[in-house]
């Protein structure tokens, strides 16, 4: 007889991910089957009664501190940035609903044609009705990056905490990928994530997600459903919690 599966830990999490997670093998841009994938992780996550959020990062398409070293001038950079989560966003849409999974993308910026206005209530409303909301366009402001939208937007919706997909399984105090010595942290304060400058998220987010008192789950999106069992507490990960 086979043994029931551990009931998730969170009610509502917001899931993190960077653009870069999208670009798959290539250099550039999307890959749609990897898009596909991890629209799978999300949809097996979904079935399990999880409300999920979403906010994905820019970075394979353009990411605004680029053209701003390029010497663009930074605000347009940002704003352009934005408009590249809203085009991950409606792709990963697209994904999770060619497997019937409802979805809501929600942008700071407005643009009706293609998504909704960023509404609290309204996206706290699709969440109760098990829709899977992402949100675009980071805060809507320049200078402040898809990390601080995604922790915004966790307390703004009251989530138990942000899982953050990386490509490794947790937070270590150098890059394990160039130094095989790397340590890693089952367990970190957000003071030392930011004393030891460890590349969680930036400093803007890891202090809001202090002040909250929101945990921060760091895990490999690599992992063949990975994502459900982060959340049902099983698997590789490190939690940044208040020391």
């Amino acid at each position: 007889m086979t043994a029931p599966r551990p009931r998730p830990a969170y009610r509502r999490i917001l899931l993190k991910i960077s653009g870069e997670a999208l670009m798959g093998p290539q250099q550039y841009g999307l890959h749609p089957p990897t898009v596909e994938r991890i629209a799978a992780e999300v949809r097996g996550l979904h079935a399990l009664g999880v409300e999920i959020c979403m906010v994905i990062g820019g970075g394979n398409i353009f990411r605004g501190l680029q053209g701003s070293a390029q010497g663009m001038e930074r605000t347009t950079a940002d704003y352009m940035g934005m408009l590249a989560t809203v085009m991950n966003a409606l792709a990963m849409q697209s994904a999770l609903e060619a497997r019937g999974v409802y979805t809501r993308v929600v942008s700071a910026i407005p643009m009706d044609q293609i998504c909704e206005p960023y509404i609290r209530r309204r996206a706290v409303r699709h969440l109760e009705k098990g829709r899977v909301v992402i949100f675009a366009a980071g805060t809507g402001n320049p200078y402040f990056t898809t990390d601080t939208a995604a922790t915004l937007r966790a307390s703004e919706m009251a989530c138990e905490a942000i899982f953050k997909g990386t490509q490794v399984d947790g937070v270590y105090d150098s890059d394990p990928k160039k130094n095989p010595d790397a340590r890693r942290y089952d367990r970190v304060s957000y003071d030392t994530v930011l004393q030891k400058r460890l590349m969680v998220m930036d400093a803007s987010a890891i202090a809001l997600a202090r002040d909250n008192r929101l945990p921060i789950i760091v895990f490999s999106l690599d992992e063949p459903n990975g994502l459900a069992g982060v959340v049902e507490g099983r698997g590789r990960f490190t939690i940044v919690e208040p020391g």
